[in-house]
């Protein structure tokens, strides 16, 4: 995990032990689960989204390029026309 081995947690345990506490060191251990958790979820919901806008996009026949920029910032024919002498 994150390339923590046993030893360094331990030690993370016994700082963490030591500057909260034994009575809030629960408390916080529990509030950090649940962010980590809800952390997940949000990134495992873009992804999804994600996925399926690209499945979409492939069922209509569209091409997808990731290197192309988004619609929203290709030149048109008007800009094109304002850009040249």
């Amino acid at each position: 995990m994150f390339g923590i081995g046993m030893p360094e947690l331990l030690v993370i345990a016994v700082v963490a032990l030591i500057v909260v506490g034994p009575k809030k060191l629960p408390e916080i251990a529990r509030t950090l689960g649940k962010g980590l958790s809800e952390f997940r979820k949000a990134t495992e919901d873009a992804t999804d989204t994600l996925k399926e806008t690209l499945r979409s996009n492939e069922i209509e026949g569209e091409d997808v390029d990731p290197s192309a920029p988004p619609a929203s910032e290709a030149p048109t024919a008007e800009t094109a026309k304002k850009d040249d002498p």
